[in-house]
């Protein structure tokens, strides 16, 4: 039985060394590394060695998203998507077996995005990109941000959806880690709602889109905006069937730290459209992800291999 995880994160090596010398790194300091977490110091070795001891055969790495930076000019963006992509890169050499790679882009800017993109998946062969919820308070169904999706569905890239810094949860409720446990979830509900709503899914139906944690709320929600598209001609302006009916046009990570939550997220989407997922090294992780979906009673065998590795052998190809 493999194992592989999309949803698996890391913070630069290079980045380390230069702000715990006291360096600059791209106008970035040690605060932005999420370095709090010893497991983000490690050595790939030590993300091995781990990985061992998870039962996880590979990892789709990604770089943490405190490095989306897109408030910053898509110059200096594109210089530390670059450094961080580079160093995912290496990874995946020195350990093809056991290591693939997503990239950061430059989101802000469309045409540096798509060539930074393109470099990373037909020169690097990565899999694709992590990108945040919004850029800049910007949602997905703007159309400059089309010629992205129409790169990358040509591509064949993944795009895997993680938020990054602040979410909805943060200024409304700062206590609590609301910000994680509501925010997280609620973002990717909006986002859901911008791809479908917005007829991005239409303009690119071969758009391979995975939507981290779950999904969030979207299917759990998903009654209320099919009744929003029956009764407002305000969410009928881009799409002509209900948002049900894009539920299995998206892929989803299985992070949703509850069993009936994910046995409702398969009956929603289809077993062929739900992934490994861990958020490893994250506090917030699947402790010991393969022996959680093993364990699942209301999953059958075929269900379960699903999830570790076929639907991810398949769409990435290893």
């Amino acid at each position: 039985m493999r194992s592989i995880d999309i949803h698996a994160h890391s913070t630069p090596q290079c980045f380390q060394r230069a702000v715990l010398a006291g360096n600059d790194w791209h106008g970035m300091t040690s605060a932005d590394g999420e370095l709090f977490n010893p497991r983000n110091a490690w050595t790939p070795e030590q993300r091995l060695a781990d990985m061992d001891s998870l039962g996880v055969d590979i990892q789709v790495v990604s770089t943490n998203a405190g490095f989306y930076q897109y408030d910053k000019d898509a110059a200096v963006t594109t210089a530390i998507a670059k450094d961080c992509n580079d160093e995912i890169y290496q990874m995946t050499m020195d350990y093809p077996d056991r290591l693939a790679g997503l990239a950061t882009i430059p989101m802000q800017d469309a045409t540096a995005a798509i060539a930074e993109l393109d470099r990373v998946v037909n020169q690097l062969g990565m899999k694709g990109t992590m990108i945040g919820d919004h850029v800049n308070g910007k949602t997905f169904d703007e159309p400059e941000f089309l010629p992205i999706w129409k790169a990358a569905e040509q591509m064949g890239a993944v795009i895997f959806i993680h938020q990054g810094g602040q979410t909805i949860g943060s200024e409304r409720q700062p206590r609590y880690h609301v910000r994680n446990t509501i925010g997280n979830p609620s973002e990717r509900a909006v986002t859901f709602a911008a791809f479908t709503f917005g007829g991005v899914m239409d303009k690119c139906p071969d758009l391979k889109v995975i939507l981290a944690h779950g999904g969030g709320y979207a299917c759990f929600g998903i009654g209320r905006m099919d009744r929003g598209w029956q009764v407002r001609s305000e969410a009928r302006v881009n799409i002509e069937q209900p948002p049900s009916n894009y539920l299995d046009k998206f892929y989803y990570d299985c992070l949703t730290h509850s069993e009936p939550a994910l046995r409702m997220l398969i009956d929603y989407v289809g077993i062929d459209r739900v992934v490994l997922g861990t958020d490893w090294p994250a506090d917030m992780r699947i402790d010991w992800p393969v022996s959680w979906v093993m364990g699942l009673g209301s999953l059958n065998l075929e269900e379960k291999e699903a999830i570790l590795w076929k639907n991810l052998e398949s769409m990435l190809g290893l």
